[in-house]
């Protein structure tokens, strides 16, 4: 039936319809976009985790900035399937490894720019901060944080953007969410799998930053509001 679709085209409906749902002998799309979100939300969450208060330590003490860059930036050029197969053995092919993989290539972005963030507060602000009498923990959660908002949802966006379109390469670990389907119309040189799988990772990446700019409308205001928008 794959040899015989194959010569039908680009896209064959039929198939796809057939794979909408969960099947216990296929690929299903409402699976690998669950799976591909749940992949991309979890290491972007666990990657801002870890990088935001990397940055608050290297923002306060200029001297870690260079290394907390210099390190992830090295994390950063390890090629993908590289950092897999050295994780394989330690974790398994499991949905760890590849969030430990996705997570590790967020944190250089995500890092820069929560710095960009921080060091764009003016410094007249975080004086009348201190003339306040705010505390360093309390000036930086309802002062530096709200201001660097901007920057911080910039470095989500490029993130989440770039994790949509690397959990693909899970697959070769058994993850990979709509990587499955370009996986499988690659092994059987079947298009339809594969444009379904690049398709919808494109549709995905597309809706996630369409929606964290409304939610950086929301929470930020004030930036709106002084851009004329």
């Amino acid at each position: 039936m794959v040899l015989a679709a194959a010569g039908d085209g680009w896209l064959w409906w039929d198939w796809v319809f057939r794979h909408i749902e969960s099947s216990p002998v296929s690929l299903s799309i409402l699976d690998s976009l669950r799976e591909h979100v749940v992949l991309t939300v979890l290491s972007v969450v666990i990657g801002q985790a870890i990088a935001l208060p990397m940055a608050v330590m290297a923002h306060r003490a200029p001297r870690l900035e260079t290394t907390v860059l210099g390190v992830f930036g090295l994390i950063y050029t390890v090629p993908s399937l590289a950092l897999f197969a050295f994780l394989v053995p330690v974790t398994g092919l499991s949905r760890t490894s590849a969030l430990i993989g996705l997570t590790a290539y967020n944190l250089l972005v995500l890092v820069r720019n929560d710095l960009t963030g921080l060091a764009g507060v003016a410094p007249d602000v975080l004086d009348a901060a201190d003339g306040l009498g705010l505390g360093r923990a309390r000036r930086l959660a309802t002062v530096e944080l709200p201001l660097a908002l901007p920057a911080i949802v910039a470095g989500l966006r490029v993130a989440t953007v770039s994790t949509v379109a690397l959990v693909p390469i899970t697959a070769l670990i058994g993850q990979g969410g709509f990587g499955q389907f370009i996986a499988r119309g690659l092994q059987d040189l079947f298009k339809t799998p594969l444009v379904v799988g690049i398709a919808c990772s494109i549709v995905l990446a597309l809706v996630a930053d369409l929606a964290l700019v409304a939610a950086e409308r929301a929470v930020t205001p004030w930036a709106r509001v002084r851009e004329g928008r």
